[in-house]
């Protein structure tokens, strides 16, 4: 491949490649030169220019293919317009010559295409430069087109386009030419043909006039005749080209009519020629021939539904300026188009029909209509509503009947409604909270009006209506309430009107089926009503014939919604449900058999619907509640659905007695059966399994049904991937909602509520908008398939059998459609069967079953009916998954083999084809890998078949399945693969679009099976990756959006594996220009393909992006893009406005998360600025001044607008063209970032939060940014969220609010030092917050508030009360709320969100008392150092500096009601914590603050709020000494009343202190034991906090020392946390709390032993077994305090210094690692944990601390040897310290003087001496080691255990070895310490154990100070080191006894003579030794 990158062909290379090879070699070389002739140098081109026109023309007569005659033109036409046009017209005549030529073979055919494309080039690149030889092109490629075959057309008229785009206006002559011949072609027979000559009148409409003129009925006619028998893409360009011809007619480019005097259209004329087409079709007036047809006919769908397209263009095209001010207009045309008699003459056609508007509607309201604009569209649909409203009430008051027509009006009306409201719930929910004015605004009256429609006589409307109140209540949860409210109040006093018991039951319905949308719900008193009424309407519906057929179904239906309000409601109605189930059906076969005896029909009617309707509620009930289903209510279940069963089989026996009119009943009964059977096990109805499958055999065998009705699950049963065989790809458009009309199954698309009412309270499926279930008579067989899949693996295998040969006898039985039908029933169910089988890894059964099995499935792989080809082979593929046996697999394949090898026609070459790739699909790699050859081979021959599109289509499609299940084991077949890839992509023509979309999933399959390998640089797997890139590079520039979609996977995939080898610079602007596809599946593609990109290469992405947006502005036209200056992240947060797929919206949210992380930091003020221009895009009044100066601007642009660009003028684009501004859910987002872009900058500098570093860092690089000086955009962007319409942009708001005080609030303000910067915002929180508060504000945003309200006053940046009071205020108001009871009166959410805002209320307080205690505790702590000056008034608050305690002094007024509140939280809390199986010790009325039916739901905001009450209870208790002062004021009236009873006065203050003990440490402990991972570290620390406050107050110690098995169950439950959690905060945390046990401990131990020290007898004894351990000193595990607080210790010094655990230096990995410094919080935290080592000997008896004293020893001498390292500034670290204060309160400690004791004392002491002793040995090892803190120790030992060491002389002669280096040491501070120490062992009291000292090392000392003369002291460090020496020998000289000193007097006097050579020093000598009596 690389020589072929070169500018000339290298034509000995060619010739020396095979012939196969040549195609790709010359290819590769055209897209070299592609890319090099724009970027070379002219000269070298005009050089070569000669050679190279003779290469590329003699290309064009080699025929080649496709995309290289493709490449071949475009770089024919840019070699000429870069260099000499000299010979152009040569090459043009050249061309026109083979045009011209008479040959009409097919190998001359691409020879004659690819002059055809150059010619097209030609004219397109140099347009007019060609002068005036157009005419002869132009009439050369006309005559051409009238003989040429169907690939030829659609080249010359995609030339044609060309030549048009190139001319423009010049080209005038020629137009109506080409006009008259290409309009004939719109009803050519080849799809592809249609479509080109869509493009081509498209372009010659921008010029010629007389399309939009003279020609417009005509045009309008053609296109209609154009879409009858169309596949999508002719709709799609036909849709097109009629959409913007109308719009020109509308609005004239300026150009065009400058030059002639037109006459423009009127609105209504266009209107009135489109809506012919929607009602009429291609044949209402066009006469000729027999195509006059019958009046009657209804139109054709596909024309509708490209009419419906069209409409869609034509506004687009107008533009949303345009749709604003023609809005009245377009609306009421569009819903006259619905009431018309023949858009509306059946009832599933009346139902397509309002697909189509509703999809006009959506799709042109949805996107071009910014916020304010579609409240606008609100109104006027709302005014259309009660006009059509009127006119109904007016016909059906008029009781004279003088209004004939009015029923007809009536029924027509029904379907404008059904429009009408579902476009406006659709408005209001996309709208959500923006869209309060809309509901809330008088004027328009909207609930009035859509409530006066459920009084509307048809059922439609009314269902229509309800689903519109499920919206608004969707939208606006505030209205949930009172809709529910209004609705049965109007059912109540309505009840004997049919309508209003009908609609308002729908209503209340639909409300009910929304709440679980709504976080906040609804009161749970609600339920309790609907049950009433729903009881109410089923005990009166027999009262009066007129009305019980419509209380029955509004009984039952509202029973049905309840159901979905879950459990925790259900629960309580549940046993009066089961009884209302039983009593509704017969309880046994003789009530059965005297019911068919009477009645009439009506009555059966009732029963019926009556029946069927608490089936309904029932299955609604197992759906909704699967938590209650326990095996009795199954039983109790069970005995109602057998009885419906024994029932369903008399019916048909009623229906022949009664009538026909019966059979719909009777069907919904069987529905709904069949429907609950499939939800409950079927082990439960065994018992009915044969009378049921007779009724599902005979369902979907069409047995009693004369209809020949489908099922349309067949689809949903087939894989995803077939869905190109299928042609089901068609749902994943834009189009999606209309194209479902024209799929082949019955009543596709044809979804409505009416058929189903139940539906309006269920679930919407994904991906819908609103619910449309099928018509009954599809439903019902598709619940038939369904439930046949749930119980055949569940049947004896001779009933499989059974069956199984039936289905065959029925299929031989039926004929023609029918034949087809039952067949493709049939097949769904037993692929609906196989699908249970294997789900339920059950086998299909013996040999005999398999045969039926096969025998069916084999017949059905050569049926006409492609669809169920695809069935067969997919149940085959199933099949073999199912028996799994290799010999089965073996034989299905090679009846496959036989019969392709032999077989001849399309059909069984495709079915047989596809078996083969669902064997390999379903039986993986392994399985089927003895077949893999040849299948492989098979399939590659039948891939080459030109013969047949269709076996190649189904042929690469099964070798693509090959490829995906064959993973690794197809290595081998990759390059034979490859290349027939290669080969199929340059030959086959690009109209097949099938075949390419098939190769397109081959070469992904490829690349993926060779997977990383791609990355390698062999010659074999270069060659591959160059293949796959050329793939990559046709499929990129076919026409087909799926193909270009194909493409971008396969590129995603190549780099995925080989990053380096995919070329970013081409691929991102490709994907840049496919965002504004019009395609959904390229859209979803792109985005995909930039959301991996984005994850490693984000900055290089945005830069080819902006790149790109700059060519677009340098004025190279760049088809309609959508980047401008804010890059590809501001087109991508365009998209989000205006896209409703959820994976695209979800891709693009992935996408920008990935940029933001990679680049938000570097651009900062980028990405800012984005976020703040989606924030500022408001839709409030104040927003509208500016959106109307846009809307004039733009008009007089408007009119010079190129029609592409209008055509995608959807996007976020410089002010040409009328964008939208971001909606709500864009905001959020962009919120969400904005909190996003603080976390990173928090990750990335420090800077990001010092306003002074940050200034320093501008001022040195003035590009750097930082957050904190954009800190008032911050500030201002989270106020406009949190102050906004939405309800979720108020909460990210708020959230963003938090985040910006929480890392902003200790940044200070270097101008005014004292302050920080963020008080200057102070107004701004306040404001921010303030709405919140609000009376009428959602619970969860005033929960959030209060929130941010804490962590504001807390955060301590506003230092004036004043101003502090105004936020405070908000939650002082919000603590009134709080007080209130539980059951306030008017409630509008459900009471576990009144828990929610209460107890987020109390944490807010918690917290801010937890902060007001901190300031006043670390106040006290310092010393007062000012006294206030003068004495100002102490009320005078507006004083600068805080006093403070002054937050102390805002809580304190409301600590009396807090404290009692918090507590009662903490016991709700403390009950909702039990285990289930303590819950019927539930208080029954519910808690403080919860109420016993939303207790799930409590339980989940108790775990979010009771930390911080628990450690401000704490604080509260410690300091008020457990609330002693308020005992007197126990019980007021403010509380809600807790536990009645339960706080009886009659307590006395020790047991409510043992009490309120138990309740916290209850809650604690609970919690520490199993901390959930994902609770946040902060409810941790808050818990050990209150733990530790707790225990600081004396009653919490003594309780807590009294029971000591307490004391125990903590230690160990704190043990377990610090296994679990690592942070160093936590573990010091829990330290502290081990400390405050420990004393406790020890205080209490201390009263006993004075109390016992007061008894007079037997004290001694006494005091030796107080304490742990007794007199054995036995410490039992499990109740030992002192041994549960050695295994916690242990722990944490383990943790830190794994070295002191003995095996680990044994092990044999272990690696001796050298002492180093730990950390400082490491370090606190062993210090704090040796100080606690070292008094737990004091808890112990005598006999019980020399138990633990070895070890305790141990463990504090090996901290000392790992933690003493020398450091520069010589500083004792804080656990050495603390290593040394233990060992000396060890070795002080009473022990000692315990007299039988004193040998196991001394020999620990001795031991633990010698250990220290050896751990302070100097080695090379440990050249650090710090030998002064080791001679403390060893000085330590030896003052404080003088007794036991005396005369030990191993341990005497170590000790001074270590004294001796360290005088000997070079460091003059080691030298200095040395001295100090040695002077207090010489000073000590014990002469034999200082003498030896003395004797030993003072002569060494006094060696030490001679030297002094030698060597005078540098440095102050020195000299410090000699006086120290000095002071020793003072004290020596003066401590001597009178008969030591003449021993001594000879070696002093030596010493000081020498040197006293300095008067000073000599005069001192002398008076020393005067002293000494030795004066000379």
């Amino acid at each position: 491949m690389e020589l072929a990158h070169s500018l000339l062909l290298n034509e000995e290379a060619l010739a020396q490649i095979t012939e196969a090879k040549r195609p790709v070699f010359i290819f590769e070389w055209l897209r070299f030169l592609d890319k090099v002739l724009v970027a070379a140098n002219k000269v070298d081109v005009k050089e070569k220019q000669k050679k190279l026109v003779d290469q590329l023309t003699g290309l064009i007569s080699s025929a080649p293919g496709p995309p290289t005659r493709k490449l071949l033109a475009k770089n024919l036409a840019t070699l000429y317009s870069i260099g000499d046009t000299f010979t152009v017209f040569q090459t043009l005549d050249k061309c026109n010559d083979i045009i011209k030529s008479k040959d009409d073979t097919p190998a001359y055919l691409p020879t004659k295409l690819a002059a055809v494309a150059c010619v097209g080039a030609f004219y397109e690149k140099m347009g007019r430069m060609l002068g005036s030889s157009f005419p002869d092109t132009i009439n050369n490629l006309l005559k051409a087109l009238k003989s040429a075959e169907s690939q030829g057309r659609g080249e010359i008229l995609l030339s044609l386009q060309k030549v048009l785009n190139g001319l423009g206006g010049a080209a005038a002559s020629c137009h109506r030419d080409i006009y008259k011949n290409a309009r004939s072609l719109l009803t050519d027979r080849s799809m592809a043909v249609r479509c080109a000559v869509a493009k081509c009148l498209s372009e010659l409409q921008n010029e010629a006039v007389f399309m939009w003129t003279t020609e417009l009925e005509n045009m309008a006619t053609l296109c209609f005749k154009a879409l009858e028998g169309s596949n999508y893409g002719v709709r799609v360009a036909v849709a097109k080209l009629l959409g913007t011809v109308m719009a020109t007619a509308l609005m004239p480019k300026q150009a065009a009519v400058m030059r002639q005097n037109v006459k423009r259209a009127t609105l209504e004329e266009v209107l009135e020629l489109m809506a012919t087409g929607f009602l009429r079709g291609g044949s209402g007036f066009l006469k000729s021939g027999g195509e006059m047809l019958k009046g009657g006919a209804s139109v054709s769908r596909e024309v509708r539904v490209g009419v419906t397209q069209a409409y869609v263009v034509f506004v687009t095209t107008l533009g949303g300026q345009w749709l604003e001010r023609n809005f009245a207009t377009f609306l009421s045309h569009v819903l006259d188009l619905v009431s018309h008699p023949r858009a509306t003459q059946t009832h599933v056609e009346a139902v397509y029909s309002r697909r189509c508007v509703s999809f006009m509607l959506r799709a042109t309201l949805g996107s071009l209509l910014g916020e304010k604009a579609q409240i606008a569209a609100g109104k006027e649909i709302c005014q259309a509503i009660s006009k059509q409203m009127r006119a109904v009430e007016a016909v059906v008051n008029d009781l004279n009947g003088e209004n004939k027509t009015g029923a007809a009006d009536v029924s027509a009306s029904q379907h404008v409604m059904v429009c009408a409201l579902k476009e406006l719930g659709s408005i209001v929910q996309s709208l959500s909270a923006t869209s309060s004015p809309l509901i809330q605004e008088p004027s328009i009256g909207l609930l009035e009006t859509v409530t006066s429609v459920l009084l509307h006589p048809s059922m439609a409307a009314r269902l229509a209506a309800a689903w519109c109140l499920r919206c608004i209540a969707m939208a606006l949860p505030y209205q949930l309430t009172p809709l529910l409210d209004r609705c049965a109040e109007r059912i109540n006093n309505l009840k004997s009107s049919p309508e209003a018991v009908s609609g308002y039951s729908f209503a209340m319905a639909a409300l009910l089926g929304g709440v679980h949308q709504c976080p906040l719900g609804i009161p749970h008193s609600k339920g309790k009503l609907v049950v009433s009424i729903a009881e109410d309407l089923l005990r009166t519906a027999a009262q009066n014939s007129r009305l019980s057929l419509q209380r029955t179904q509004a009984g039952w239906l509202l029973l049905g919604a309840l159901m979905t309000l879950g459990p925790s409601l259900v629960r309580y109605h549940l046993p009066k449900m089961l009884l209302l189930w039983r009593n509704v059906f017969p309880r046994s076969q003789k009530e059965l058999e005297a019911e068919k005896a009477r009645g009439d029909s009506f009555t059966w009617q009732v029963t019926l619907e009556g029946r069927a309707g608490a089936l309904c509620a029932m299955r609604s009930f197992v759906a909704h509640c699967p938590e209650l289903l326990t095996e009795d209510v199954i039983r109790r279940l069970m005995t109602p659905v057998e009885c419906a069963m024994t029932m369903i089989s008399h019916v048909p026996a009623i229906i022949k007695v009664h009538g026909a009119h019966l059979k719909a009943s009777a069907a919904m009964v069987r529905l709904r059966l069949y429907d609950i059977l499939a939800l409950l096990p079927p082990k439960t109805y065994e018992g009915i399994f044969n009378a049921l499958l007779r009724e599902l055999v005979a369902e979907f065998t069409l047995t009693d049904n004369s209809s020949n009705t489908t099922t349309s699950l067949l689809r949903s049963l087939c894989h995803y991937d077939d869905s190109v065989l299928m042609g089901s790809w068609l749902q994943e458009t834009d189009h999606k909602s209309i194209e479902d009309q024209l799929q082949p199954n019955s009543a596709s698309g044809s979804g409505a509520l009416e058929h189903d009412p139940s539906s309006i309270y269920l679930r919407v499926p994904v991906g819908e908008a609103i619910p449309g279930p099928l018509p009954l008579g599809v439903s019902v067989i598709d619940a038939s398939v369904a439930l046949f899949g749930v119980v055949f693996p569940h049947v004896s295998f001779k009933h499989r059998l059974q069956m199984l040969d039936h289905f065959a006898e029925c299929i031989k039985q039926a004929k023609g459609v029918r034949q087809q039908s039952v067949q493709l029933n049939i097949f769904t169910a037993v692929l609906s069967a196989l699908k249970g089988l294997a789900e339920n890894k059950s086998t299909l059964g013996p040999e005999e079953v398999r045969k039926s099995a096969l025998a069916l499935v084999m017949g059905a792989l050569d049926n006409s009916n492609p669809i169920l080809r695809c069935a067969a082979g997919e149940a085959l593929g199933r099949m073999a998954q199912v028996v799994g046996e290799a010999t089965f697999i073996a034989r299905m394949a090679q009846t496959s083999f036989d019969k392709l090898k032999s077989a001849r026609d399309v059909v069984s070459r495709t079915g047989h084809s596809l078996a083969l790739g669902c064997l390999h699909r379903y039986v993986g790699g392994i399985g089927s890998g003895q077949h893999l050859k040849t299948s492989v081979s098979i399939l590659l021959a039948l891939a080459q078949d030109g013969s047949s599109h269709e076996v190649q289509t189904w042929a690469l499609h099964s070798l693509a399945l090959i490829v995906d299940s064959s993973g690794p084991m197809y290595r081998g077949y990759v390059e034979p693969t490859l290349s027939l890839v290669l080969t199929l992509l340059l030959t086959v023509p690009p109209s097949h679009t099938e075949v390419h979309q098939c190769l397109g999933r081959c070469l992904g399959a490829l690349i993926t099976t060779v997977g990383p390998e791609l990355q390698g640089n062999g010659a074999t797997i270069s060659t591959i990756r160059s293949s796959c890139l050329v793939g990559c590079a046709i499929m990129q520039d076919h026409s087909d959006s799926l193909v270009q979609a194909a493409a971008i996977s396969c590129l995603q995939q190549l780099h995925m594996f080989a990053p380096r080898h995919v070329n970013l610079s081409s691929l991102v602007p490709c994907l840049c220009v496919h965002l504004c596809s019009s395609h959904l599946l390229l859209r979803r593609a792109a985005v995909a393909c930039l959301r991996q990109l984005a994850q490693r290469e984000a900055s290089e992405v945005c830069e080819y992006a902006m790149s790109l947006a700059k060519k677009a502005g340098d004025g190279k036209k760049v088809a309609n893009l959508n980047i401008t200056e804010t890059g590809l992240e501001g087109a991508l947060f365009g998209m989000l406005d205006h896209e409703t797929d959820r994976k695209l919206c979800s891709d693009i949210h992935d996408t920008l998360g990935h940029m933001l992380s990679s680049l938000a930091v570097e651009k900062l003020s980028h990405w800012l600025k984005l976020c703040k221009d989606v924030l500022a895009a408001t839709t409030d009044v104040g927003g509208a001044v500016a959106f109307e100066v846009e809307k004039d601007e733009d008009s007089e642009k408007k009119d010079e607008m190129d029609d592409d660009i209008m055509f995608t003028g959807l996007g976020e684009d410089d002010k040409p063209k009328p964008s939208v501004a971001p909606r709500w859910v864009t905001r959020v987002f962009a919120a969400d970032c904005l909190c996003r872009i603080i976390l990173l900058c928090e990750n990335a500098d420090k800077a990001h939060f010092d306003l002074a570093a940050a200034r320093s860092a501008k001022s040195k690089n003035p590009k750097g940014d930082l957050l904190v000086l954009h800190l008032s955009d911050l500030i201002r962007m989270a106020f406009m969220a949190a102050t906004d319409h939405s309800n979720q942009l108020r909460m990210a708001g708020l959230q963003a609010l938090e985040d910006i005080i929480k890392k902003f609030a200790s940044v200070p303000e270097p101008e005014f030092p004292g302050h920080v910067i963020l008080e200057q915002y102070q107004a701004n929180v306040g404001a921010a917050l303030r709405p919140a508060f609000s009376p009428d504000t959602p619970s969860d945003i005033t929960a959030k508030a209060s929130q941010v309200c804490s962590t504001w006053i807390g955060s301590g940046v506003v230092s004036d009360l004043n101003d502090l009071r105004r936020v405070h205020n908000l939650l002082v108001s919000s603590l009134d709320k709080a007080q209130a009871g539980k059951g306030s009166s008017s409630q509008l959410y459900s009471e576990s969100a009144t828990t929610m805002e209460k107890l987020a209320v109390l944490k807010a307080w918690a917290e801010v008392y937890v902060v007001a205690m901190k300031i006043k505790k670390e106040a006290e702590a310092k010393p007062d150092k000012t006294i206030r000056s003068g004495d100002e008034d102490e009320d005078d608050l507006g004083a600068d500096v805080l006093p403070p305690d002054s937050l102390i002094t805002l809580v304190q007024p409301e600590l009396p009601s807090l404290s009692r509140l918090w507590l009662a939280m903490l016991r709700d809390y403390a009950l909702l914590t039990l285990p289930a199986e303590f819950s019927s010790q539930l208080p029954p009325d519910g808690g403080a603050f919860y109420t016993p039916e939303t207790i799930d739901t409590a339980r989940l905001h108790y775990r979010g709020s009771w930390a911080p009450v628990l450690h401000a209870v704490a604080l509260w208790l410690n300091s008020t000494g457990f609330g002693a002062c308020e005992e007197k004021e126990e019980v007021s009236s403010k509380v809600p009343a807790l536990h009645s009873g339960a706080l009886s006065t009659a307590k006395t203050f020790e047991e409510s202190v043992k009490d309120r003990m138990h309740l916290m440490l209850g809650v604690s402990i609970e919690f520490l034991c199993f901390p959930r991972p994902e609770e946040p570290i902060e409810h941790v620390m808050s818990c050990l906090q209150a733990l530790s406050t707790l225990l600081e107050s004396p009653c919490a110690k003594t309780h807590i020392a009294e029971d000591q098995l307490l004391a125990v169950e903590l230690l160990n439950v704190l043990h377990r946390l610090l296994l679990t959690r690592d942070p160093p905060v936590i573990q010091l945390q829990v330290t502290a709390v081990v400390q405050e046990i420990i004393r406790a401990a020890l205080n209490h131990l201390q009263q006993q032993k004075s109390n016992k020290g007061k008894v007079k007898e037997g004290q001694i004894d006494s005091q030796l077994i107080l304490g742990e351990g007794g007199e054995t000193g036995e410490l039992v595990p499990g109740s030992s305090l002192v041994f549960a607080s050695m295994e916690l210790l242990v722990f944490i010094l383990v943790r830190h210094l794994p070295q002191l655990n003995t095996r680990v230096k044994e092990s044999p990995s272990h690696v001796p690692m050298r002492p180093q410094r730990l950390p400082e919080e490491s370090a606190r935290l062993v210090a704090n944990t040796v100080a606690i080592l070292a008094e737990l000997p004091l808890l112990c008896s005598p006999a019980g601390s020399m138990t633990i004293l070895p070890t305790v020893l141990f463990l504090i001498t090996g901290v000392l040897r790992e933690t003493a390292v020398k450091t520069a500034d010589n500083s004792v670290s804080t656990s050495v310290s603390a290593a040394l204060q233990g060992i000396k309160t060890i070795i002080i400690s009473p022990v000692a003087r315990v007299d039988n004791l004193q040998t196991q004392w001394s020999a620990l002491v001795r031991s633990s001496l010698a250990s220290v002793l050896e751990d302070s040995q100097p080695d090379e090892s440990r050249p650090d080691l710090d030998e002064i803190s080791m001679l403390t120790a060893i000085t330590l030992f030896l003052l404080s255990a003088s007794n036991e060491l005396v005369g030990v002389t191993v341990l005497q002669k170590g000790c001074m070895e270590r004294f001796r280096n360290a005088l000997n040491s070079s460091d003059p501070w080691v030298q200095a310490r040395c001295y100090q120490l040695l002077l207090s062992v010489f000073q000590h009291s014990t002469r034999p154990l200082s003498t030896p000292y003395i004797h030993a090392l003072a002569p060494l000392l006094v060696e030490k100070l001679k030297a002094v003369e030698r060597s005078r002291p540098k440095t102050a460090a020195e000299l410090q080191a000699v006086q120290e020496g000095i002071k020793v020998l003072e004290n020596l000289v003066g401590m001597g006894e009178e008969q030591n000193r003449c021993q001594e007097n000879g070696t002093f006097q030596t010493a000081l003579c020498q040197k006293g050579n300095l008067l000073e020093e000599e005069l001192w000598c002398r008076v020393v030794l005067q002293e000494l009596g030795l004066a000379p």
